[in-house]
């Protein structure tokens, strides 16, 4: 066993992404999800004789709108292949896929990384992303001695966006998966659901010595279900290879499955090389030239994406580089602060009630922001609360609860249970008076530097009002008592 030689990981993914069309690549039948097995079916996608395909012009924008989206060179000129193999979920025995003449290629994803203190960029290349028909689906559990197949995803449109194999660490991929998720969420090109298989990745995984430019022997590894599954797998993977690398033991090009309870790869089968698939252009498809002027056109409508749209909201509102990224993770939740701010709020105060309390009551109750019971017009008129000092930023943390459950204004909540703000100077006063009077020891405590007694005489006061007493005056009328 040689110890002395350091080893590398290189990782490339392959990201498949179902398009959000009505209808499939080469047919009309639905993409509805969730219908009855075998429902969204014709000849065309089933691959019967003497059937046609029709590309799907929508598939095609959205495809295109990806690739401008991730500075790819957008091909003028793109043709169709077979992708040959056989598996019980692909009808015709090929997949229509696209090899020499893709969509797009050569384009790039820059992504962030917290090394110590400091957030480093990175762009990692993007090889190609391409348009190709899903398969089938294999149905395993609950059958006895067999398995069945469901073809309602067979013809499905999909992009797959390959990475060059510029992806050195587990954390790079998912910061890496996570960046080209909330680009696709924002160009809404997809849904991007996991669970329902809008958005699938593969990782093609190697090892060399540290120092070396040529690429070790690679594993894919299929079957993760998150991105967080994406990084224990390939952390795994690394480690296994790794070893064996270490112990002079051949590693072998295979698709291996990763199993999320033992939290380990396994061999499935060997794995393909591009020649072993038998690409040749599809007959049924002529080649295809898209127009300067449909580029253009879909060019001009690009969104404002998360990285732009981060930056402006430091600049246009004064917001710190961590506040800006979280804001703009999700597109749903950046619109909801701008429409905040739209609607009158201060900036700031917008984003520290969105961030903390109002995704807190989100995630707790497993609401999308999208559906938030308190709209940004209802967030805006509680906070409008607390600058009147109608109500203290307490008594709202006790309010906003209040309005996810019962749909109600903050100001009708205020009305109806009797939670207005105190600002009786006078009446603050006599309590304060009181309070002090009660408590001598801890009067002279604060008169000697203990200032943390403070905090006592302020929540005897806060507890006589129930905790409606406006908090800043109850300090300055302590503070000049106490003799501080």
């Amino acid at each position: 066993m040689n110890t002395k030689i350091q080893y590398e990981p290189v990782i490339g993914l392959e990201v498949h992404v179902q398009l959000s069309t009505k209808s499939k690549l080469f047919c009309a039948c639905s993409t509805q999800f969730g219908e009855a097995p075998n429902q969204n079916t014709c000849p065309v996608c089933m691959g019967w004789p003497g059937s046609l395909p029709v590309l799907n012009e929508e598939a095609l924008k959205l495809a295109v709108r990806v690739g401008l989206a991730l500075h790819c060179q957008v091909s003028e000129k793109i043709k169709f292949d077979r992708k040959n193999y056989f598996y019980p979920d692909l009808p015709k025995a090929y997949q229509i896929s696209q090899y020499d003449m893709p969509v797009n290629k050569l384009g790039w994803v820059e992504i962030e990384i917290q090394n110590g203190k400091e957030i480093q960029k990175k762009k990692i290349g993007i090889t190609r992303a391409h348009l190709e028909e899903d398969a089938g689906k294999l149905l395993h559990e609950g059958v006895k001695d067999g398995s069945l197949v469901d073809y309602n995803r067979a013809g499905t449109p999909l992009l797959e966006i390959v990475s060059e194999p510029e992806i050195y660490s587990p954390k790079e991929a998912y910061e890496y998966l996570k960046t080209l998720k909330m680009i696709l969420e924002y160009l809404e090109v997809s849904d991007c659901n996991m669970e329902e298989g809008s958005l699938r990745c593969d990782a093609n995984i190697s090892v060399r010595p540290v120092g070396e430019m040529k690429l070790g022997t690679k594993t894919e590894i299929k079957n993760m279900n998150s991105f967080r599954a994406v990084e224990r797998a390939l952390n795994y993977e690394i480690g296994r290879q790794m070893e064996m690398a270490a112990q002079g033991e051949k590693i072998l090009q295979e698709t291996r499955l990763w199993d999320e309870t033992s939290g380990q790869t396994f061999s499935m089968r060997s794995k393909e090389e591009a020649h072993d698939y038998r690409y040749f252009p599809e007959p049924d498809l002529v080649p295809f030239r898209i127009a300067r002027e449909m580029m253009d056109s879909i060019q001009k409508a690009l969104p404002e994406l998360p990285a732009a749209r981060a930056k402006r909201f430091q600049d246009d509102y004064q917001l710190s580089a961590y506040d800006a990224s979280v804001l703009t993770q999700e597109k749903a939740l950046a619109n909801y602060f701008e429409a905040c701010v739209k609607e009158g709020s201060d900036p700031k105060t917008a984003c520290n009630w969105i961030l903390s309390e109002v995704l807190a009551l989100l995630n707790a109750k497993c609401i999308s922001v999208k559906d938030s019971p308190v709209q940004p017009k209802d967030l805006l008129g509680m906070l409008r609360l607390i600058e009147d000092k109608t109500i203290s930023g307490k008594i709202a943390k006790e309010i906003l609860p209040l309005m996810f459950e019962t749909m109600k204004s903050a100001a009708d909540i205020v009305q109806s249970r009797g939670l207005t703000q105190v600002n009786d100077a006078q009446l603050l006063e006599d309590l304060a008076d009181k309070i002090v009077q009660a408590n001598p020891v801890l009067v002279e405590d604060y008169r000697a530097g203990k200032k943390k007694a403070l905090a006592f005489f302020v929540g005897q006061i806060m507890k006589e009002t129930k905790g409606k007493a406006n908090p800043q005056l109850v300090n300055e009328i302590l503070v000049k008592k106490l003799g501080g």
